[in-house]
C-alpha cells in the first residue's frame, strides 16, 4: 500500500471534497465549510467580507467555486514555499 506525502494526500483531499459540493451552498454548508456560526456568515456577508453571494427572492446562497478561490487566495504559505 502507497502512502502519500502529507502535502499530497491534502491536495487530493481538498480536490475530492471540492469535486463533492454543491455549486450554491446554503449558509449552513458554508458555516460548516468554513468551521464558524451561521450568525458569523450573515455578519460577514453584511460586511462583503464573504465572495460569491446569491440572492433568490429571500434566501442566500453561496457560490462553491469563488468561496473555494477566495479560500485559497487567503492561505497562509507553507514553510517550504
Amino acid at each position: 500500500m502507497r502512502t502519500l506525502p502529507v502535502a499530497e494526500a491534502n491536495a487530493s483531499h481538498a480536490s475530492q471534497s471540492a469535486a463533492q459540493l454543491p455549486r450554491l451552498l446554503t449558509i449552513e454548508e458554508t458555516a460548516d465549510l468554513l468551521r464558524t456560526s451561521r450568525r458569523a456568515i450573515y455578519a460577514m456577508i453584511a460586511r462583503r467580507h464573504l465572495p460569491g453571494i446569491v440572492r433568490i427572492r429571500r434566501r442566500v446562497l453561496v457560490r462553491a467555486d469563488d468561496l473555494l478561490d477566495w479560500l485559497h487566495q487567503k492561505r497562509a504559505p507553507s514553510l517550504k514555499e
